[in-house]
This record gives C-alpha cells, sequence and structure tokens, in this order.
C-alpha cells in the first residue's frame, strides 16, 4: 500500500471533499390543474390537489 510523503492539512483535504457536498437547486414541476410551480410528489399550495383528487380543501 502506498504511503504518502507529505501530510495533507485538513483545508486542503476538505476543500477537495467539499465538491461532493454542492447545494443542487430542488426539482419542480407544474401543477396539472392550476398550473403553479410546486415540488414534484407533493400537494399543490395553490389549489390542494394531489393525484387528481383534493388532498384538502383550499380557502
Amino acid at each position: 500500500m502506498a504511503i504518502p510523503k507529505k501530510k495533507r492539512s485538513k483545508a486542503r483535504g476538505r476543500s477537495k471533499a467539499s465538491i461532493n457536498m454542492k447545494l443542487h437547486t430542488p426539482a419542480q414541476s407544474t401543477c396539472p390543474r392550476c398550473g403553479t410551480v410546486k415540488k414534484p410528489h407533493v400537494v399543490c399550495s395553490n389549489c390542494g390537489w394531489y393525484k387528481g383528487r383534493v388532498a384538502y380543501a383550499v380557502d
């Protein structure tokens, strides 16, 4: 097994690891009933519908 020749600092190691920790924008979809932007697989906050039925009543 290879042995490192010099010590790798914590800052250098963590900056390399931070590449995999990037924040991504959340996925978006449109509500088929009212057309507003919403998260996928979530009840629409504008009309209250989910999968073709009323999940909760919105006044």
